[in-house]
């Protein structure tokens, strides 16, 4: 018989803490605790009936077979009852495109080298000539102002566009297309977008959800044929009809309607009738891509009455149709119009994809969303950042007051800095996505987030610009460069499914279920009745519970340290902070599905909680991700610590939020209580310092290569004439005749000058041999570029009352 001294019992209980805490971090199987179990009962010298007891439930637990009779069977049927019913729209919505990374960090143990291993796109020699080429053209060629007061882009701009096949981009060449990558579309839509927001919604539109994108996974080989080359060359300008009056955000719910019926040569017909709203380029298209929900009371197709939702293509001079109207979006004149169809008649061949895919609108639409949220409103929201370097660092350093430039000012740092770690957020973002896309990859919850997080934070950018700039922001006219970017601001918001939507339910709504590596598959196993599905995915989830509650226990209380950074160096305390914040976030989100259930969905304040923690920990996996593929450029190092800092910050204050509101039953005092508590006290993230701001500040108002990076890929004017042109000169010489300043200050300190306006001071500075008669000449060309940079538009009131 062993002996068990009060030595030896403390030294085993240790051991079996230590190996308990190890094994539930390391998330071991349930053969391993069955072990450490046997081990402690040994060593203990339990009882016998205790030892049977538990050698009973170990191998029900353990035989699969035997936990499924005795264990796995009853539980499903329990938890049928309890599980909210999934309708069809939304499990369609659930199942379209892929997931990406969002399952590593939602599994709360994300492997790191996974995600720093994603595709990383690059332009094509062909992609980047058509950039410099006509795209930059287009740029030259358009002015943002004549087109505001014009109500529309110039004829050659049109012409221009059909020409160089701008609609064709996602088109294969075989049909005439210019197949490029997301990342060139992207590169594209950006430089299009720093010129006018009109003109790149004009070429955004075509080349995302609507007819190129349908016909090219669901056409028939027919109608790829005709239709792709003819959008190729831009014969037909397409629009796609989706919204309702009624059937915004929840799209499933249109009204607009199709009936099948036998014409009198006994072909089958569609007869047609819609009422849409906000269809971009439906007054000028030739083809409209239509969403309808599709009748068929005699059953000609062979789907029973209701097929659903179905997608077709249909002429726009097709009797019946009507789209000879514009909205008015803000001032924002892109062609974006209502259209209605009464009575409209056409063949059963306009269902895109033919009969077969008559009822699989839905699903079609849900798998193509990824280009227009991951794709084009990233690419504008990145240009807008982009531009916002340019102009408000050259702004901040020409402007004075007070005796110097306002971006010494702290009060003027502060938003300068949020601008230029935003430009660097969101070009790591832009690129991080459109791999993922350009991989063949389409993800809905991460392009969800793309759409949402880059469009709030771009509203927050311009309105930084609009303050920076003062008066000169919002006085329109032809030298202002910020206000239609103003204005157009919610346009972006709202389209591709309204932001407050999208945030509360769909990213973590449709990622909740997604992205967890077990939820999805316990809902599917149960609607499908297969009970050893049901038993893999609910005891997988189980032990996914068990290893994310002893992870994120013992990440809060190392603050991460037991996590593996990827790499060292600067990034480490980053590594660790996602690791920690992935593991807290994949344990409140079982704890909150268990507790609230059905609820949650209702729960849009909890959700988008949820969301913002998710979509930060990607937007710091994208900064991460392209930090270490620029090769960890140490002049960089302020932009890349602002923007983990931002993205720590923001879910440090979204885990504050949704701890101290928390409610799910059973549990939901505790979380108020010393969870909040504990939160508090030991914050995953704190906003960037000042430090880190003053340093971006000074780095974007000063010229060179770096500040060229940060804010590339948007189009930089040529002439001399053009307002961003003329700021950019003025810029460059107010900053060359800093240091003759400098002595004209000193000279006035030192009572050789008297303090007196700058045209008498140069003056007598040049007399008392202060600064030469070339250094004079400098101050003055500077003053000059600098007052016509200051200097707002003024109208005659003829002219006022003709530009509005």
């Amino acid at each position: 018989m062993q002996i068990v001294t009060p030595e030896t019992q403390c030294i085993a209980i240790a051991v079996l803490v230590i190996a308990a805490l190890v094994l539930g971090f390391l998330g071991a199987p349930l053969l391993l605790w069955t072990v450490l179990m046997a081990a402690a009962l040994w060593f203990f010298q339990a009882p016998l009936w205790l030892c049977i007891t538990v050698a009973v439930l170990a191998a029900t637990f353990n035989i699969p077979l035997l936990r499924r009779i005795m264990i796995t069977s009853w539980l499903m049927k329990l938890v049928a009852g309890m599980m909210p019913k999934i309708s069809d729209t939304e499990r369609a919505a659930l199942q379209a495109g892929d997931v990406w990374i969002e399952r590593e960090l939602f599994s709360g143990k994300p492997n790191f080298g996974k995600l720093m291993e994603q595709r990383y796109a690059k332009l094509t020699a062909e992609e980047q000539a058509f950039i410099d080429g006509p795209v930059t053209e287009l740029c030259r060629m358009s002015n943002d102002w004549d087109i505001t007061q014009r109500r529309d882009l110039s004829p050659e701009s049109w012409a221009f566009i059909k020409k160089h096949r701008f609609w064709s981009m996602i088109i294969p060449k075989e049909y005439g297309g210019l197949e490029f990558s997301a990342l060139a579309q992207s590169e594209v839509l950006m430089r299009l977008g720093s010129r006018s927001c009109p003109l790149c919604i004009t070429v955004m539109v075509p080349n995302s959800l609507g007819p190129a994108e349908l016909l090219l996974h669901y056409g028939t080989d027919e109608q790829k044929k005709y239709m792709l080359p003819r959008l190729a060359r831009g014969e037909e300008i397409p629009c796609f009809a989706l919204t309702e009056p009624n059937a915004g955000s929840d799209a499933a719910s249109i009204t607009a309607s199709g009936v099948v019926f036998k014409g009198p040569d006994g072909k089958l017909m569609l007869k047609l009738n819609w009422d849409k709203r906000y269809i971009t380029l439906a007054a000028v298209s030739t083809i409209l891509g239509l969403a309808f929900r599709l009748k068929d009371p005699e059953n000609l197709l062979g789907k029973g009455t209701d097929p659903g939702i179905t997608c077709a293509l249909i002429p726009t001079k097709t009797p019946g149709v009507t789209a000879n109207r514009r909205h008015d979006p803000l001032a924002t004149p892109f062609f974006n119009c209502p259209t209605q169809g009464k009575d409209v008649v056409v063949g059963i061949d306009a269902i895109i994809g033919g009969a077969p895919m008559a009822g699989k609108g839905w699903e079609m639409l849900m798998a193509c969303l990824a280009a227009g949220r991951g794709i084009s409103l990233p690419a504008q929201s990145t240009a807008a950042a982009h531009f916002a370097v340019r102009v408000a660092g050259a702004y901040a350093t020409v402007r004075k007051q007070f005796g110097m430039p306002v971006g010494r000012f702290e009060g003027i740092v502060e938003p300068l800095a949020r601008i230029g770690g935003s430009a660097y957020l969101f070009e790591a973002a832009r690129k991080y996505t459109v791999g993922a896309i350009d991989g063949g990859c389409k993800p809905p919850v991460v392009t969800a987030m793309a759409k949402y997080y880059f469009t709030e934070m771009q509203r927050k950018v311009v309105n930084d610009v609009m303050d920076i700039l003062g008066g000169k922001a919002i006085s329109r006219g032809p030298r202002n460069l910020t206000a239609n970017a103003y204005f157009s601001l919610p346009v972006s918001i709202t389209v591709e499914g309204a932001n407050i939507l999208t945030r509360t339910l769909i990213i973590f709504g449709q990622g909740a279920l997604r992205a967890h590596p077990y939820a999805f598959k316990e809902v599917d196993a149960v609607d499908n009745k297969n009970l050893k599905a049901f038993d893999s995915a609910f005891f997988g989830h189980i032990g996914h519970i068990i290893r994310n509650s002893f992870r994120a226990v013992l990440l809060s209380l190392t603050r991460g340290w037991l996590v593996m950074p990827y790499r060292g160096g600067i990034t480490v305390k980053y590594w660790r902070r996602l690791g920690w914040s992935s593991a807290s976030f994949a344990l409140m989100s079982d704890i909150a599905m268990g507790t609230l259930g059905a609820s949650l969905k209702a729960k849009g304040k909890t959700t988008g909680r949820f969301a913002d923690i998710l979509a930060h920990m990607y937007l710091a996996t994208a900064c991460l991700r392209r930090f270490e593929d620029e090769g960890r450029r140490k002049e960089d190092e302020p932009f890349f610590v602002w923007s983990m800092e931002y993205c720590f910050a923001n879910i440090q204050t979204a885990y504050s939020a949704l701890f101290s509101n928390f409610d799910g039953a059973g549990v939901g005092w505790f979380i108020r209580g010393p969870i909040a508590w504990w939160s508090a006290f030991n914050s995953i993230g704190s906003p960037p310092s000042d430090v880190v701001e003053h340093k971006i500040a000074a780095l974007i108002q000063k010229p060179g290569e770096q500040r060229d990076r940060i804010s590339g890929g948007i189009y930089m004017p040529t002439e001399v004439t053009e307002p961003l042109r003329e700021l950019e000169d003025a810029f460059v010489l107010s900053l060359q005749t800093d240091a003759i300043f400098g002595k004209l200050s000193k000279a006035v300190r030192a009572k050789k000058l008297k303090k007196a306006p700058p045209a008498q001071l140069v003056k007598e500075a040049v007399a008392a041999g202060v600064i030469t008669q070339a250094e004079a000449e400098q101050i003055v060309k500077a003053e000059v570029a600098r007052a016509a940079v200051v200097k707002v538009d003024d109208f005659s009131l003829e002219e006022y009352n003709a530009n509005h």
